[in-house]
């Protein structure tokens, strides 16, 4: 760190300090843990000495009973932070939310999805930013792209690779009917620019066209989206969210690069799966989780049979129950490899 000629290569430098206050900071968090516990150990003696004098009023315990859970949860933080090993665990994450089967309730679905998302990235002060985005005909969106940056942003998030059910009344439906809606959500480390993935130019079909949407004049009237194929893996990525065919261009060959290492990571683990004798699979065939608000409530996780009943918590961001229990049993081996019919 004390190198002369750290910074003669700032992109190297960033990338070296936030190596460095990744692995320096769970010591701190540690070092902080062990003197709240402590802090706890003198609060309780305390609460002894106030309960055997006959001047406890409660005040003292309640302060220790809190102290305590959210040290408890910190704890538990920390240990979720000690499994996400992955070699892009600790990048931050593309999240990409694409409406599937449900029509009109589909691309409302993912629109819901996409606050469900934002929310829990707020709770978790994590910075979020829209890269793309397709508005439906009707209400919602066809597809949006959200980077999600932040310490261990990929790693919380990857669980959520999978489809999404929805079972509601429709408020489309003049009928009332229940319907079922499926949105996809992709989840891909934001790669810098100085990564490991080398992608050569004449391996990239490079496409313009004009944007559909909300966007105004400009955006509707020149060339100004992109679209890159990648023509050896037939990954195809576009960008049109922003006015200049400069800006979408980067941000399309940032996702290209997302994508390439995600496939590298799903072709591991169908080798690991392989010798494992596993046939499970995340992706459009496989559904991961349920939400149902009509004729109950619950929203349940069908790799690791977690159920909450307060739906309307888990879409107001409330996933961490979903994303702790999924780690510990990616960590344990116990995943469900059944998915639902």
């Amino acid at each position: 760190m004390a190198t002369p000629t750290l910074w003669d290569d700032p992109s190297a430098a960033r990338s070296l300090l936030k190596r460095a206050r990744m692995l320096q900071e769970p010591l701190q968090r540690f070092a902080d843990a062990e003197q709240r516990l402590s802090d706890l150990g003198e609060l309780l003696v305390l609460v002894a000495e106030e309960v055997g004098s006959g001047g406890d009023d409660g005040s003292t315990l309640k302060d220790l009973e809190r102290e305590a859970g959210l040290l408890e949860a910190d704890l538990r933080e920390q240990e979720l932070a000690l499994i996400l090993t992955g070699p892009h665990d600790g990048h931050d994450a593309l999240l990409t939310l694409h409406a599937g089967a449900g029509g009109t309730d589909a691309q409302d679905w993912v629109e819901m999805l996409l606050r469900l998302y934002l929310r829990w990235a707020e709770r978790h002060q994590f910075a979020t930013e829209i890269l793309d985005s397709l508005p439906g005909e009707e209400a919602g969106l066809k597809s949006v792209v959200v980077a999600v940056r932040g310490d261990n942003a990929y790693g919380y998030l990857r669980p959520e690779r999978g489809v999404h059910r929805l079972v509601r009344m429709s408020p489309f439906d003049a009928s009332g009917r229940r319907h079922t809606s499926f949105a996809a959500v992709e989840v891909s480390p934001d790669m810098p620019d100085d990564s490991e993935i080398v992608i050569r130019p004449e391996d990239v079909k490079v496409d313009t066209f004009r944007a559909s949407g909300a966007g105004g004049q400009h955006v509707n009237k020149t060339e100004s989206a992109v679209r890159l194929t990648h023509l050896p893996t037939g990954i195809v990525v576009s960008c049109q969210n922003e006015r200049s065919q400069h800006s979408n261009r980067e941000i399309a060959w940032r996702l290209l690069r997302a994508k390439l290492v995600e496939r590298q990571e799903q072709e591991l683990q169908r080798q690991k799966d392989a010798v494992r004798g596993s046939q499970s699979e995340i992706g459009w065939g496989s559904q991961i989780r349920s939400y149902v608000l009509q004729p109950y409530t619950v929203a349940r996780d069908h790799r690791t049979r977690v159920e909450v009943g307060n739906v309307q918590g888990v879409l107001d961001g409330d996933i961490d129950p979903f994303i702790q229990a999924y780690l510990e049993a990616e960590a344990t081996g116990g995943l469900n490899p059944e998915t639902p019919e």
